[in-house]
C-alpha cells in the first residue's frame, strides 16, 4: 500500500513516518509539507491511503479533501491532528478515520487495517489478522497450565528440542513450552525473527556476526554470545535479511 504523511510540522512526520514503517502492509510512504505539493503528489502518485493534517497554514484541508473525493481513484483519507473539534467535518468528507496525537501505534495500524479492508485486494483482507498479530508487541506462550505474556523484542532465538520448543530471552531467561516452533513464528513479524534452520529462529536485530563455518554453513554469533548455526538452505535469505550480498 502507498502512503503520503501530508503536515506542515516536520516533527509530526517524523514520527508519522516512524511507526508506519513497521506496517507490513505498506511498502511506500510519501511526504507532503502542505497544501499544494500534497495535492501534486497525490494526482501524480495515486497513494491509497493519506494521513491528512486537519490544520495547514497554506490551504483548506477539507476543500483538498472533497477535491480528492472527485479522483477517480481517490484514496483514502485519514486525518491526523491534535485537535478533536473538527471529527464530525472529518468524516463529513468521507474520512476513514480520525487520529489525535500524540499518535498511538495500535490506533495507526488500526487504521491501515481498515483501509485495507476497504481498498483490499484479496491478499490483504485475508491477512489483517495476521498483520494484527505481527504488530502486537506481546507474545503469549503456554508453559504446563500457565500462560507467560513476554515482550517479543526480549526474544532472543527460539529453537525446538524434542516435543518441545525453548525461547531464549534476555537476561538468560527460558522459557519450556509445548508450542509448536511453526505456531509460534506465525506471531511474528518476518521483518525482526527469521528461520535460519528447521528448528531455530533468531531474531534478527540481535545479531552480531555471521561467520562462514563448515560444509557451506555459518554461524551466527547473537549481541549475547549465543551461537546459532544457519543451515544450507537458509543461508541466502539469511544474507539478505541483515544486509549481505
Amino acid at each position: 500500500m502507498k502512503v503520503l504523511i501530508v503536515d506542515d510540522e516536520q516533527l509530526a512526520r517524523n514520527e508519522l513516518h516512524y511507526l508506519l514503517k513497521e506496517n507490513v502492509l505498506i511498502n511506500e510512504i510519501d511526504e507532503a509539507n502542505g497544501v499544494m505539493m500534497a495535492d501534486q503528489k497525490v494526482n501524480a502518485n495515486q497513494p491509497d491511503l493519506v494521513f491528512l493534517d486537519i490544520k495547514l497554514d497554506d490551504g483548506n484541508r477539507m476543500a483538498l479533501a472533497r477535491r480528492w473525493k472527485k479522483l477517480p481513484q481517490p484514496p483514502a483519507i485519514v486525518f491526523a491532528t491534535a485537535y478533536d473539534n473538527y471529527a464530525v467535518d472529518a468524516f463529513n468528507e468521507a474520512a476513514v478515520d480520525y487520529i489525535l496525537k500524540p499518535f498511538d501505534p495500535e490506533c495507526i495500524n488500526e487504521a491501515v487495517a481498515r483501509v485495507a479492508k476497504i481498498r483490499g485486494t484479496a491478499d490483504q483482507a485475508e491477512n489483517v489478522a495476521e498483520q494484527a498479530a505481527w504488530q502486537n508487541p506481546r507474545l503469549s506462550i503456554t508453559i504446563d497450565d500457565k500462560t507467560m505474556v513476554i515482550q517479543k523484542r526480549d526474544v532472543m532465538y527460539i529453537e525446538t528440542q524434542g516435543d518441545y520448543t525453548h525461547l531464549h530471552l534476555r537476561n538468560d531467561k527460558l522459557l519450556i513450552s509445548r508450542q509448536t516452533l511453526t505456531s509460534i513464528a506465525q506471531l511474528l513479524n518476518p521483518r525482526h525473527f527469521m528461520r535460519i534452520h528447521r528448528g531455530f529462529i533468531v531474531n534478527l536485530d540481535e545479531i552480531d556476526e555471521m561467520q562462514p563455518s563448515f560444509n557451506h554453513t555459518y554461524e551466527l554469533t547473537l549481541k549475547d554470545g549465543s551461537k546459532i548455526s544457519v543451515s544450507r538452505s537458509y543461508v541466502a535469505k539469511t544474507k539478505k535479511a541483515i544486509g549481505l550480498q
